[in-house]
């Protein structure tokens, strides 16, 4: 009679559960699965977005699409501002890090000066370092005569890419920090102490002691940096627009255009749907390939550690 009642229970546990999770479920099915299923249908047909008229055209768009220089272009672009800007927002987060975890006065007020460009919406900011980069720093440029600065950054083919870098590294940096700081805080004191009393100098410690027990948190953040960073859009589009124009593979094309960025202007700019879903199909698979790699990667030096 126990065993009864223990397995009746627990059916009525498993069942009251599945309740529970059975709107959230609904709607990921119906917002995320159904279109994304629908979407590749989208891609294999002509369909424009205006006319009702859709034939299926097999493989073309995806022949299409791999053979435009402005595709191109703009994956080799996002793939050096993920390198770029995966680089830059762990290290500098890091950094910050260490700071706010540190004996240092004002501490706290830096941890929370630090997170706060986190806050700022990506339309906002890109407005705000657009007016930086346009007016400020030119202005700083010519008055000290740094030929560098004379100019703006974003207007410059070989300096936009690095210029979108420095912006989502002061806006991204601080949200990765905090990551950082809670695994930081999590490691005992006791072993960094121990460290210490055997001649260990501070630099070393962090080296041997306390990066390896961080692996966890290094997972985490260079997916988190990853992912953001493929999915660049709204400082993108705010920032640089995809501007300035370049020439590659002998064709105008935009040079600062990431890949969210030309999807959405192949299906909405040039009212090339199908297209553009093409686009959205390939990118959603190598950033899942990408993604994948890396976790394993990391989850393997996690073991290693």
């Amino acid at each position: 009679m126990e065993k009864q009642k223990f397995f009746s229970g627990r059916r009525e546990r498993r069942i009251t559960e599945t309740l529970f999770l059975l709107p959230t479920v609904l709607a990921f099915i119906m917002v995320i699965i159904v279109p994304f299923l629908i979407g590749i249908y989208y891609s294999f047909t002509n369909w424009d977005g205006v006319s009702t008229a859709m034939n299926p055209v097999g493989l073309e768009n995806y022949r299409t699409i791999f053979s435009e220089p402005a595709f191109l272009h703009a994956f080799l672009m996002t793939v050096e501002f993920t390198v770029l800007n995966v680089i830059a927002v762990n290290v500098v987060a890091f950094l910050m890090a260490l700071l706010v975890t540190s004996q240092v006065k004002g501490r706290n007020l830096y941890r929370a000066g630090f997170f706060v460009p986190n806050l700022i919406g990506g339309i906002v900011l890109g407005s705000i370092w657009q007016f930086i980069y346009a007016s400020i720093l030119p202005a700083i440029g010519k008055s000290l005569g740094w030929a560098g600065l004379s100019s703006s950054l974003i207007t410059n083919a070989g300096t936009v890419i690095g210029a979108m870098v420095a912006v989502n590294t002061w806006q991204y940096a601080g949200y990765i920090m905090m990551i950082y700081v809670a695994s930081i805080q999590g490691i005992s004191q006791q072993v960094m102490e121990a460290a210490s009393v055997d001649g260990a100098t501070y630099w070393v410690r962090v080296r041997k002691i306390l990066i390896p027990l961080m692996a966890n948190a290094f997972t985490i953040s260079l997916f988190l940096t990853l992912t953001n960073s493929f999915k660049m859009f709204d400082v993108n589009v705010a920032l640089t627009n995809g501007g300035p124009v370049t020439m590659f593979m002998s064709t105008p094309v935009q040079a600062s255009e990431l890949l969210a960025l030309n999807i959405y202007n192949t299906a909405f700019k040039y009212s090339k749907m199908a297209q553009g879903q093409a686009k959205a199909v390939a990118f959603f698979v190598v950033l899942v390939v990408v993604s994948l790699v890396q976790v394993s990667i990391n989850k393997r030096k996690e073991v290693e550690m």
